[in-house]
């Protein structure tokens, strides 16, 4: 089994595959290039004796200039059977390849898989890579603790009846008030970054700029939604969903500071979920929350119990897998961001 590294007239077939696939996940779909613009891309493959993609792993790449290195990454990767040590291999020999073209210092990998996964963590193992987590969950680039509501087999009714009774009340209001939810189009996004402005100062955050929500709804295409709440015509909630393969994930959210008492992300959340059942998705993925479940010392606590008032699941994942390539030239970067941080917060605290 040898490892293909996919040409661009090639994305389709792989797109197809990962959409099929179980492990799929929209940031493995080659689309995602076209959000990350800023980042070179390449995917690799595995084909079995009837010549039908059966792994792959996209991968984006980012240069350090001075230093002379890149870095490559798989958001969400690879997509194949976990357990499977001769794809594994297979893939790991196309990104080895790619590492020898760009130059690159690490290749690192976050795979939708449980931390008690001890047989994928074996094969990580042997093919040489080394885990990082935390238990905050938020110290690795994607979050490690997601709340998840998995759908197989329940319908609407069900599921409003699994809420919690406070959950449920919320919704009502939201109802009651005259509260809309809909999906929109992108003459609605300077509403949409109006919110994400005031939410990000409100909880203290930096947010993207609107070109990248452009690019992220044009690229991803059907595959994305932008939600906006409105009450008596005005809008004071929005939400961007993916909905690709079995899986429909609540990216991004944003909300006034007034009108909370109307309770809009509560309709919102619901009006996600339903999209999720019409299309036939196995999972709503409401991301990232904390693994710090203490109320007493977490500030994020309120956004886990916002989450978990709709009874699903706290799903723990394994972490981030590096293979370095250039110790030398690693440790550089990892200086050298650590530097840029420092920096960055002085003038942060400079600037209050």
């Amino acid at each position: 089994m040898n490892a293909e590294i996919l040409t661009p007239s090639q994305y389709d077939e792989l797109d197809r595959f990962v959409a099929s696939h179980p492990q799929s996940s929209f940031t493995q779909c080659s689309t995602w290039r076209k959000v990350k613009s800023n980042w070179g891309f390449e995917a690799v493959a595995c084909r079995n004796d009837a010549g039908e993609i059966i792994g792959s792993v996209s991968v984006l790449i980012q240069k350090i200039p001075l230093i002379g290195t890149c870095f490559l990454y798989a958001p969400r990767g690879p997509v194949c059977d976990l357990h499977d040590r001769q794809v594994l291999r297979c893939l790991k020999s196309g990104v080895d390849e790619l590492a020898r073209r760009y130059h690159a210092h690490t290749f690192k990998m976050d795979p939708d898989v449980p931390a008690s996964d001890e047989e994928f963590l074996a094969i990580a193992r042997e093919l040489g890579f080394r885990r990082f987590y935390g238990p905050e969950g938020f110290e690795t680039i994607q979050a490690r603790f997601n709340y998840r509501l998995y759908l197989q087999g329940r319908g609407e009714e069900e599921l409003r009846m699994n809420l919690t009774q406070q959950t449920r009340r919320n919704l009502k209001i939201a109802v009651r008030d005259g509260v809309e939810v809909r999906p929109v189009g992108t003459e609605y996004l300077d509403e949409f970054m109006r919110l994400m402005t005031l939410t990000g100062e409100r909880d203290g955050f930096a947010i993207r700029p609107r070109a990248y929500f452009e690019r992220f709804l044009s690229a991803l295409g059907e595959h994305a939604r932008l939600y906006m709440g409105f009450y008596e015509g005005r809008a004071i909630s929005g939400a961007i969903t993916t909905n690709f393969g079995n899986k429909t994930c609540y990216v991004y959210g944003a909300s006034d500071n007034e009108c909370r008492n109307h309770m809009p992300n509560y309709l919102m959340q619901w009006e996600m979920i339903r999209w999720a059942l019409e299309t036939g998705c196995s999972v709503y993925d409401f991301q990232g929350v904390s693994g710090n479940l203490n109320p007493e010392n977490n500030p994020m606590y309120g956004l886990y119990r916002f989450k978990k008032g709709f009874n699903g699941q706290l799903d723990e994942l394994a972490g981030e897998f590096d293979c370095v390539y250039r110790p030398l030239r690693a440790a550089m970067v990892d200086t050298a961001i650590a530097l840029n941080d420092r920096i960055r917060h002085w003038k942060n605290r400079r600037g209050h």
